[in-house]
């Protein structure tokens, strides 16, 4: 193999509504958590289930609609890639490793109609660019479904 790959994929729980953060007029950075949960039984017969934490980190487009749909207890499927950040703490450095997502589909049915027609296909956001004709023109609206 000649190249190198970083790919996540995940499958959990929001475990916080997402925060968003507008950096100037056109950018912006969502944060929240995500939960996922693995159960085994252990040796002695005894059910263990350990749950991990993590990161997810989005950007504009993606950004403001995870923060319009989503809510905490909410499933999603991200796909994304790790990235570790480093920063200087009044002289401690520190260390953060998050998910950067370029992708998330809310798995969570939503039933009010005012939030958004219900389906039977899960909502996909995808945050690269897009190029096929799935672009937006004039005169279309910004939502994804």
């Amino acid at each position: 193999m000649n190249g190198t790959t970083n790919k996540v994929i995940l499958i959990g729980n929001l475990g916080d509504d997402v925060k968003l953060h507008h950096f100037d007029e056109q950018n912006c950075i969502g944060r929240f958590p995500i939960a996922t949960t693995e159960s085994y039984i252990s040796r002695t017969g005894e059910r263990i289930t350990e749950t991990e934490w993590h990161n997810i980190t989005t950007r504009n487009k993606l950004a403001e609609l995870c923060e319009r749909y989503l809510k905490k207890g909410d499933k999603v499927f991200v796909e994304g890639r790790i990235k570790t950040r480093k920063w200087d703490d009044n002289g401690q450095t520190r260390y953060t490793t998050e998910i950067v997502a370029n992708s998330i589909e809310f798995l969570t049915p939503k039933t009010d109609s005012d939030q958004r027609s219900t389906t039977n296909q899960p909502e996909q956001v995808n945050n690269e660019t897009p190029s096929t004709p799935t672009s937006m023109g004039e005169g279309e609206d910004d939502l994804p479904f």
